[in-house]
């Protein structure tokens, strides 16, 4: 509905920690992404309207068996943490977003690399990539991994996210932990200019930890970081799509007109 509910369950007891009201982003998107009036719709609903009365249902897209959406739309988010320098920028629960973006194409890879675009990210063509993932995260890396080197992008790495992807048969340049003080490091690296995109996906968090210090330093030179083994797949989707440029836009209104389109198209 209109309101988000956040709860957290400890033992046998559900705690309700917040509700929010969330007309003013998400149900907006929404009713762009699908061309419905959604709060509209909503606030007749709760005035005692019948759902039939309003012409309110789901899109054929996601009636009909076989068949793709029309289009695909994302919402990217902006942060604010070129603003303070030094911070670690690793995400949690609490909201830091400072602005909201749709992307939206027929595409999934497409819509996502708009999103991306209209919220100040500029993702890379070429260059040197660094990973270094939880150790969760290790396996599901290097199918990414391996779609960026056969791209012919320069894969940087430190200890056993090197070794995963090596076993997997990915050449990896294996770069030593900031700490154990062996030069050049990821930081001597980036700010060389020799790394364009950073995947980490967080352990630890704080300023004076090595991912901090990494994470801290990609927003202050305007590298591109992807700290989620999912955002990873999509980057790399979005990166494929750039490199293959025969994308354009069009108007909102567009993409309402649009035919869905058969799976096997």
């Amino acid at each position: 509905g209109l309101m988000n509910l956040q709860l957290a369950l400890k033992d046998d007891d559900i705690y309700i920690i917040e509700v929010n009201p969330r007309a003013s982003r998400t149900v907006p998107f929404v009713a762009k992404a699908t061309h419905t009036p959604w709060p509209a719709i909503a606030a007749k609903v709760m005035m005692g309207q019948p759902m039939s009365a309003l012409g309110a249902h789901e899109p054929p897209s996601v009636r009909e068996p076989g068949r793709h959406p029309r289009a695909y739309a994302v919402k990217e988010v902006v942060f604010p943490f070129e603003k303070f320098p030094g911070v670690d920028v690793v995400l949690g629960p609490e909201m830091r977003s400072t602005g909201e973006v749709m992307g939206i194409d027929a595409a999934f890879p497409v819509a996502y690399l708009k999103g991306l675009l209209a919220a100040g990210v500029q993702l890379p063509n070429e260059g040197g990539v660094f990973i270094s993932v939880r150790h969760a995260d290790k396996e599901l890396i290097a199918d990414p991994a391996r779609s960026l080197v056969a791209m012919g992008f320069k894969v940087y790495a430190t200890g056993g996210t090197a070794d995963v992807l090596q076993r997997h048969g990915l050449r990896t340049h294996r770069l030593e932990k900031i700490g154990a003080g062996a030069r050049p490091n990821v930081l001597d690296l980036m700010t060389d200019g020799d790394i364009q995109l950073v995947i980490n996906t967080p352990t630890r968090s704080g300023w004076q930890t090595d991912e901090g210090r990494i994470r801290a330093t990609a927003v202050r030179l305007g590298i591109p970081m992807i700290t989620t083994v999912t955002g990873a797949v999509a980057g790399v989707r979005a990166i494929e799509a750039l490199r293959a440029g025969d994308w354009g836009v069009a108007a909102l209104q567009d993409y309402a007109l649009a035919e869905p389109t058969p799976a096997n198209a």
